[in-house]
């Protein structure tokens, strides 16, 4: 059943079948809100989510890469024919592959330039290409999903940490600059439980980081998705902000 919290909301989700976007896109879709998800490489998974959405003739499936600039003006421009205004952009879009802290070799250039390109110049871009749709009428909302990597230090790499502390810089030098138009928040989960984060990292590390949170377990995809709902339909005097989803992780450290 859909609501009418997000009613008339346009919103554009990056990397959106992954398990964080999707869950993302089916909140915001059961609340009445109107998607675009962007892609690089997974066409059919992404349409296959957008079709089982509420609302499914609302939404929209584009092909984006976040580290393409044209890419990133075309698809400003085709939400601009179609919904003539955007009022939220989830950065959700992001890469990054397990390399021990203390193994510096194998953090290559090539591997740090892909992270940064991605993770942190793809979300600025992605503001940078939408700012004049979200600043359309009362404003927008800019979420970008981060890490507590970001800020502990920790996570899958350096780089990676270094990404997320930079896409967290990034969130409050916008949320000043381009206020009052646009608020800019960061969310930041810590490690969450899906099929990517078991796929990189051994099952002893992943059972290590349950039992050092306080909460004893991961998030979840679901557990993200609400944050970045509550930001856009309940906090709404709230920018600049870093909100963490870690249930505690850093105190178990």
């Amino acid at each position: 059943m859909i609501d009418s919290l997000l009613s008339g909301k346009v919103a554009v989700i990056t990397g959106a079948s992954g398990g964080i976007g999707s869950a993302i896109c089916r909140i915001f879709a059961a609340h009445g809100a109107q998607l675009v998800l962007t892609y690089r490489e997974s066409a059919a998974k992404t349409e296959a989510l957008a079709a089982e959405l509420p609302g499914r003739s609302l939404h929209r499936v584009i092909h984006c890469s976040v580290d393409d600039s044209e890419a990133q003006t075309r698809l400003a421009e085709a939400v601009a024919d179609h919904y003539g205004k955007l009022d939220i952009l989830v950065n959700n879009a992001g890469m990054t592959r397990r390399v021990p802290h203390h193994d510096l070799d194998s953090l290559d250039d090539a591997l740090i330039d892909q992270i940064f390109r991605t993770n942190f110049r793809g979300a600025f871009a992605s503001v940078r290409a939408l700012r004049t749709l979200l600043e359309v009428g009362d404003g927008g909302l800019v979420v970008n999903i981060s890490s507590i990597a970001g800020t502990t230090g920790m996570g899958s790499n350096v780089a990676y940490a270094a990404s997320k502390a930079a896409m967290d810089s990034m969130t409050r030098s916008l949320a000043r600059a381009l206020a009052p138009k646009i608020r800019m928040v960061s969310v930041s989960p810590g490690y969450v439980e899906g099929e990517y984060t078991a796929r990189m990292n051994p099952p002893e590390l992943l059972q290590a980081q349950r039992d050092a949170t306080p909460l004893k377990r991961m998030a979840s995809n679901e557990d993200v998705a609400r944050a970045v709902f509550a930001v856009a339909t309940y906090l709404t005097f709230t920018t600049g902000a870093i909100i963490p989803v870690d249930g505690g992780r850093p105190l178990g450290m």
